[in-house]
């Protein structure tokens, strides 16, 4: 059994006033796909290189099963590493790319071509075997960087932004076959990404950073649902979810001159604070057709065809006495063939059972 275990993991660069990584706790289990993702900076290509040994650890230790690697050489780990860049020799083939590492570690020529021909079956890679890296295109290169990983059969996979030089639609196809791949595999995979929507739909569980923090670790579908503070809230999904400052009254959140419901009870636990922000997705608010509800000025409106999402902001007359507060753009998702112009004054309606509360104070959800 192949787990993988940071306890305290601490980075700090020599010369920076603040840890890369910062007290870093996190379990993966046997065979899970757990992805990191957050924004440039935040700790977690870090996380990764401590994890491979390419990066020194300034506290706390790193396990892999039972065995603590903390100080252990990168080449007796046991891990097999995806860069951003390929990586691949120009003057050797498919086939002695994929190969060149079981070579160094002296396996005998007969397993190689045995685990080079498994790995290019699994890789759709048989008829590139003696061809160059010249001669493939972006995607079949990364699979062969992939077949190079593979065959060595090591206990963890580490995937550092292996997406991130392919375009757009070949990016879709290739983390699908990735995920595939992994779960046919088994194998316990740690996959490093600044793209939120390629760890959603890859990652078993993602882990989301910022500042070098572990913000909240969870399945896909619980990061979206429940968001365990503003940052992972307004990150996790595409659009983000909508970020709103209301003024706490009696009953609720004041948003312009809209008065959102809020239970007493939730009003409770932001005891003190004289504002809270609420979330809620693009799906959760309506097209509002009585007159109620809050009042936005139409920036922009994206058709995409089954669906177009409108974009505004809080209608500077309706947020009087609320200029102190954060008042940012709005997206609503809509199906309606017939669209507000751009400048239209509008109202929407948000689902109550899908507003999130988020505390202003400590930016912690609340409900």
């Amino acid at each position: 059994m192949t787990t993988v275990t940071y306890r305290d993991v601490t980075r700090i660069y020599p010369g920076a006033t603040s840890p890369a990584v910062d007290g870093l706790s996190l379990e993966i289990g046997d065979g899970e796909f757990v992805v990191l993702v957050g924004p440039s900076g935040c700790g977690k290509s870090t996380s990764l290189r401590m994890l491979a040994g390419l990066e020194e650890v300034n506290a706390g230790q790193i396990f892999i099963g039972d065995r603590d690697v903390t100080d252990v050489p990168p080449a007796d780990r046991d891990i097999a590493m995806v860069f951003q860049n390929y990586a691949l020799y120009p003057h050797m083939t498919v086939a002695e790319n994929m190969g060149f590492a079981l070579k160094m570690q002296k396996v005998p020529k007969e397993e190689r071509t045995v685990r080079v021909t498994e790995a290019a079956k699994l890789l759709g890679l048989e008829e590139y075997l003696n061809r160059k890296p010249k001669a493939l295109s972006g995607g079949q290169r990364q699979r062969v960087a992939m077949g190079r990983a593979i065959v060595r059969h090591p206990k963890v996979f580490l995937m550092d932004e292996p997406l991130s030089n392919l375009d757009a639609k070949l990016r879709v196809t290739t983390r699908a076959q990735i995920a595939a791949l992994q779960q046919r595999l088994g194998v316990t995979t740690v996959y490093v990404t600044h793209d939120q929507v390629e760890a959603m739909t890859m990652g078993d569980r993602v882990a989301v950073m910022k500042g070098g923090i572990l913000q909240q670790v969870d399945s896909p579908l619980a990061l979206y649902d429940r968001p365990a503070n503003i940052f992972v809230a307004g990150f996790i999904g595409s659009p983000a979810m909508n970020l709103i400052q209301g003024r706490v009254v009696e009953g609720g959140l004041m948003v312009g001159d809209h008065l959102i419901d809020i239970p007493r009870d939730v009003l409770a636990r932001a005891a003190g604070e004289s504002s809270l922000t609420i979330g809620f997705r693009p799906e959760a608010a309506r097209l509002s057709d009585t007159g109620a509800g809050v009042l936005l000025d139409t920036e922009t409106v994206e058709e995409l065809g089954a669906d177009s999402y409108l974009y505004g902001k809080v209608a500077a007359d309706a947020a009087a006495g609320s200029s102190d507060l954060d008042l940012p753009r709005v997206v609503v998702r809509m199906a309606a063939r017939r669209l507000p112009r751009t400048g239209a004054q509008v109202r929407i309606l948000v689902d109550p059972a899908a507003v999130h509360v988020f505390s202003d104070r400590t930016t912690e959800r609340i409900s």
